[in-house]
């Protein structure tokens, strides 16, 4: 036996016919003006849960959509504001930069003062070896700017090495530190003798090597300035190389070792001033 097919609506229609129901109704309740009437209570029934529902969800959509608008109005200032933090940032890092550049040309000026019987060409660092330490660099002065071979550079509080080579426009420097150097110097408040060792590994620690300094009365201290000595053939002598860290006893008897932290920065090297007056030497005849 064939089952009847049973006959079905959509549901949208019948919300559809009663929406067109109650519309009608409500207009007949007030047009007329029965609002007391059968059906007007009729319509009472079946109008007013619908109109808060209606209501219900028109102010969850206002809400909604509120909401949508103040996320949208957050997310804008917070753009606004992340790109005035970045100015901001950018702004500080170029004031940091010029104040350590306005402290380095001060430190350079101080230095100039410091050292004023000698004339000087101030140079910037282009170039260095790779490692943490400006051993050995190329400054952006050469034969053109009267830089010559074996003049003396200085920086920060005193010595920084000798020019090694020269071009038109650039200029090699070996730094007192690299393992290279070797630097005839005396400790300023006894006049005693020694010499100043570069020594990368040392450096490591801030420091380089005093070797061969003939104290016979042992008289120099730890903190004890030492400088460039008049004996030098290539440095002009009183430049300040550091201060005395260590002192000891060498295995002769006679002579004493220790290290020193330089005067110098030789991390944050950019700019130095080279003396262009060469140190005079003598020869001697036999």
């Amino acid at each position: 036996m064939k089952k009847k097919n049973r006959f079905s609506v959509p549901s949208k229609y019948i919300f559809a016919a009663l929406a067109l129901l109650c519309v009608g109704m409500m207009f007949a309740s007030y047009s007329t003006g029965f609002a007391g009437s059968t059906l007007g209570r009729i319509s009472g029934y079946v109008f007013v849960p619908f109109e808060r529902g209606i209501n219900t969800v028109g102010g969850w959509l206002r809400s909604r959509a509120d909401s949508l608008e103040d996320l949208a109005d957050a997310q804008a200032k917070n753009e606004e504001l992340q790109s005035q933090v970045d100015e901001l940032t950018l702004e500080n890092s170029r004031l940091m930069q010029n104040q350590y550049r306005l402290e380095e040309l001060e430190e350079l000026y101080a230095l100039d003062q410091t050292y004023s019987e000698y004339n000087k060409v101030a140079a910037n660092i282009i170039a260095s070896d790779s490692g943490n330490w400006f051993n050995t660099f190329v400054i952006d002065k050469g034969s053109s700017d009267g830089i010559q071979v074996d003049m003396n550079v200085i920086a920060g509080s005193g010595l920084v090495g000798i020019v090694t080579r020269v071009g038109d426009n650039w200029a090699q420097v070996r730094a007192i530190i690299d393992d290279m150097s070797n630097v005839s110097a005396q400790v300023l408040s006894t006049s005693d003798l020694c010499f100043v060792k570069g020594d990368l590994q040392l450096m490591e620690n801030g420091l380089i090597q005093i070797s061969q300094l003939r104290d016979p009365e042992g008289e120099a201290s730890i903190g004890d300035t030492v400088v460039t000595s008049h004996v030098s053939d290539k440095y002009h002598s009183g430049i300040l190389i550091g201060y005395i860290n260590e002192l000891t006893l060498d295995s002769n008897n006679l002579t004493r070792s220790g290290t020193l932290p330089p005067a110098v920065d030789f991390e944050h090297l950019h700019s130095v001033l080279v003396i262009t007056d060469l140190k005079q030497s003598v020869d001697v005849e036999e």
